[in-house]
């Protein structure tokens, strides 16, 4: 049993938390907003009042927060002073490459140990324990997280050093955030052709344009019943998000030179969307906006 504290009981976070409890460990929650912390509780999870209560005599303290900038003042307001020396610290937010090598600085600084963790698989894969996990970090440090990690996750990959879990997360979302947009299109191109939606997904599920988008995350009602589509897009993974994920690939586009046109017009695509009622839409609701601007 390893005792844990566990920040940002979110969407994600609450049933991450959940898995780790069910599976023995003692888990102590925090979360600033009131309703995370009712849910916390109602779910049977012990919640601090303070962050710093959580992880003071933890083990290991997970963090899940909307951005890096929150993570950063969170270790230098009190967490990194609070936990007790060789704590370690996995940073499974979705933040800049940037920020995730300063978190784990500020955290070895502090005395501690720090790997960044972000996931993929949103929320039914936070609920089932299947989500993936990128990681950077050392070798010892990604071996003490294993387990844990296995825990909430069906595939954790040691991307290498510090920072390049959050590399991988970048580009992956990157890749998912330009297919979602290609798979609307094609959808919206399909009905303006007369093609029915089953038909078109019977085809392209099993054909050479077959991908996540398509055969998980359909972006219209009917060919896939468990996808957003099927519930007036209610998330999922919101809208707000992927906007944000595609600015972090927008930072890491620019700061490395890097030529990626496609990866661009896709933070563009979806700064609109969130922009507007996208917002706190799953965002393979793109589709309607793509409707809607032809």
């Amino acid at each position: 049993m390893t005792r844990i504290a566990f920040l940002g009981l979110g969407h994600m976070g609450l049933p991450m938390a959940k898995n780790l409890l069910a599976a023995g460990h003692e888990v102590i929650g925090f979360d600033v907003v009131p309703a995370a912390v009712d849910a916390a509780s109602a779910a049977g999870l012990p919640v601090a009042q303070f962050g710093v209560d959580a992880v003071s005599g933890a083990e290991v303290v997970i963090t899940m927060f909307p951005a890096g900038k929150h993570v950063i003042a969170a270790y230098q307001d009190g967490l990194l002073a609070a936990a007790d020396p060789g704590t370690l610290f996995i940073e499974s937010s979705t933040i800049a490459v940037d920020e995730a090598r300063t978190a784990h600085e500020l955290a070895i600084e502090a005395g501690h140990r720090n790997i960044d963790a972000p996931v993929s698989g949103g929320v039914v894969g936070a609920e089932n324990g299947t989500l993936a996990f990128m990681v950077g970090g050392s070798d010892e440090d990604f071996a003490a997280a294993l387990p844990l990690l296995e825990t909430m996750g069906k595939r954790i990959v040691h991307c290498g050093g510090p920072g390049l879990g959050q590399a991988a997360k970048v580009c992956n979302n990157m890749i998912l955030g330009i297919s979602q947009i290609a798979v609307a299109e094609a959808f919206v191109l399909g009905e303006r052709l007369g093609l029915e939606h089953q038909a078109l997904f019977d085809v392209v599920s099993q054909a050479s344009g077959q991908c996540w988008s398509i055969t998980t995350n359909c972006p219209v009602p009917g060919p896939v019943p468990t996808s957003p589509a099927n519930r007036d897009y209610q998330p999922g993974f919101a809208g707000a998000l992927m906007a944000k994920d595609l600015g972090l690939a927008l930072q890491a586009i620019e700061g490395t030179g890097t030529d990626a046109q496609m990866g661009r017009l896709a933070q563009q695509i979806y700064a609109r969307f969130a922009a507007g009622p996208g917002a706190g839409r799953d965002f393979s609701g793109i589709i309607t906006d793509i409707r809607d601007a032809s």
